[in-house]
């Protein structure tokens, strides 16, 4: 079985898909915590992290020379986007599994709520001034002990911990968990422990859930 650790993933991922090659890559990790990534699953135990995204786009023959140039920008541009996020979902890999054993959470979670809130980027901030992979406000910082919002193992440590203090205060409930890393669990409980009715927040919610459920 092909095993791919974390640096030569990265390379490999990277040279695939700027290649335009077709592959994709999946991830397992075995009951002792240790991951494999491989592009040839020999088991339901492998969970697809990476799909290759498209090589190419249907054009229409009657298209103008204008429109085709920018239709035949579009794929590779994506495939840059692609790309760029692949390497950095490869490079915070390893912070991120650690935090989830560390925390008792599923990786695919913790990935999917750092690809809604950031896209992988430590540098992020947002206009509400959340910061780092997983966009965490100053208050929210210091309540879990995180000195350095940029630093990527201290965010996603921080992130991690209180992701998972939102699983212990709504069980067996992830979308509520969800919904309380948005908006706050005090919100979440003054709408009756439901997802509150917050255009942002749902849109957040449906956006992790199916990161996480892909």
């Amino acid at each position: 079985m092909p095993r791919f650790f974390a640096p030569f993933a990265l390379a490999l991922v990277s040279f695939l898909l700027s290649n335009g090659a077709a592959a994709d890559v999946y991830k397992y990790v075995d009951d002792s915590g240790h991951v494999y990534y491989t592009d040839k699953p020999k088991h339901s135990g492998f969970k697809l992290i990476l799909s290759s995204p498209p090589a190419f786009a249907y054009v229409p023959a009657s298209m103008d020379a204008r429109r085709l140039r920018t239709v035949a920008k579009a794929p590779r541009r994506n495939a840059q986007l692609s790309v760029a996020r692949a390497q950095r979902q490869m490079e915070y890999a390893p912070l991120i599994d650690a935090a989830a054993y560390k925390y008792s959470l599923d990786p695919a979670l913790l990935h999917a709520v750092i690809r809604a809130e950031s896209g992988y980027n430590p540098e992020a901030v947002s206009n509400k001034g959340a910061a780092g992979l997983m966009q965490l406000m100053p208050a929210t910082a210091s309540r879990f002990g995180v000195r350095d919002r940029f630093d990527p193992q201290e965010n996603i440590e921080g992130g991690a911990r209180y992701l998972s203090q939102l699983l212990d205060m709504f069980p067996w409930d992830v979308k509520l968990a969800v919904a309380a890393y948005n908006s706050g669990e005090n919100t979440v409980k003054r709408f009756g422990n439901q997802v509150p009715p917050i255009a942002e927040t749902r849109n957040y919610v449906d956006r992790v859930l199916s990161y996480y459920n892909r």
